[in-house]
């Protein structure tokens, strides 16, 4: 996969792919890329103004279908249930759920069921998603679902006695944590398919995109704002570039179940995409399970292979 690129998608005409997250960063660069190459695209967006003016950059791109936007707030499981249903009346299948959306290291927030904000937006959110579109990924002929996770799930460790943080919040141990939980959540998902859909992962490296800033601005940190922004211009990679690896987890022939890619450059925080390693606490195969079954219970969702 040499110096693999947006390039080297291949032709995506009658493919239907979901992103969330598609409004900015690296869901608007795989979104405009997977257009380009003629595939729909169903855009998964919180904020319908930012997602609207991000469809419209989409459309000038797209060689095929116009993107489509979806209201959904991987926040709020309601959100997720209508999104799945939205869709559900849109299409009869989906080739490919890109559960791209995430936050970074937040200050302590809660979703609208009351679960830590980065492990209920980052994990619970998606696997209620995937859940909830199950049906129409096994209505496709070779369906991906592809999950970014982050260099950060190397600093992760399950919290089995407290995944919500009720105690001694700390925002980079809750991120990593999150960051592991998607590793974990892609091998699960893959055992449990037994062949019937393609699960895997990405990473981006360390890509100039909003994430970085969310956490400041909330806090009105205006020095760490800064501090940020200088480093996305001096020492990230664009966020085309940082999209690479989940673009090539979603088109690429090749890709196996439970792969996981990243940046081919030092400490793989920029570069093109190529396979990487993980933690062994993310192939723990006894942590998947158990957060697999955990998540179930969290959010009510049950998976129907059949």
């Amino acid at each position: 996969m040499a110096r693999w690129t947006a390039d080297d998608i291949p032709d995506l005409e009658g493919r239907t792919i979901l992103v969330t997250g598609a409004n900015s960063g690296l869901g608007l660069s795989s979104a405009t890329a997977l257009a380009a190459h003629g595939a729909r695209v169903l855009m998964g967006c919180r904020n319908a103004a930012r997602a609207h003016a991000a469809a419209a950059k989409v459309s000038v791109a797209a060689t095929g279908p116009e993107p489509t936007v979806v209201t959904l707030d991987l926040a709020d499981l309601d959100s997720v249930r209508r999104c799945a249903d939205e869709v559900a009346a849109t299409t009869d299948r989906l080739d490919v759920l890109m559960n791209n959306a995430g936050v970074m290291a937040l200050p302590l927030r809660r979703t609208a069921q009351g679960f830590e904000a980065q492990f209920g937006t980052n994990h619970l959110g998606h696997f209620a998603l995937t859940g909830a579109v199950l049906p129409l990924l096994l209505a496709a002929e070779a369906p991906r679902v592809v999950t970014t996770s982050s260099q950060a799930h190397r600093i992760g460790r399950m919290r089995w006695d407290d995944l919500n943080w009720e105690r001694g919040y700390q925002r980079w141990p809750a991120y990593g944590q999150s960051k592991l939980a998607n590793l974990l959540f892609t091998a699960e998902l893959e055992r449990r398919a037994g062949g019937a859909l393609l699960a895997a992962a990405a990473h981006p490296g360390y890509a100039a995109t909003h994430l970085q800033a969310a956490g400041p601005e909330m806090e009105g940190n205006h020095l760490m704002k800064r501090l940020n922004d200088f480093g996305n211009r001096v020492f990230a990679q664009s966020a085309d570039m940082g999209a690479l690896p989940q673009l090539y987890a979603a088109t690429a022939d090749g890709v196996r179940g439970g792969d996981y890619y990243g940046p081919g450059g030092p400490f793989e925080a920029r570069g093109y995409p190529q396979k990487t390693g993980s933690t062994r606490a993310a192939g723990d195969e006894a942590s998947a399970r158990r957060l697999w079954e955990v998540s179930e219970e969290l959010t009510g969702t049950t998976y129907r292979w059949s």
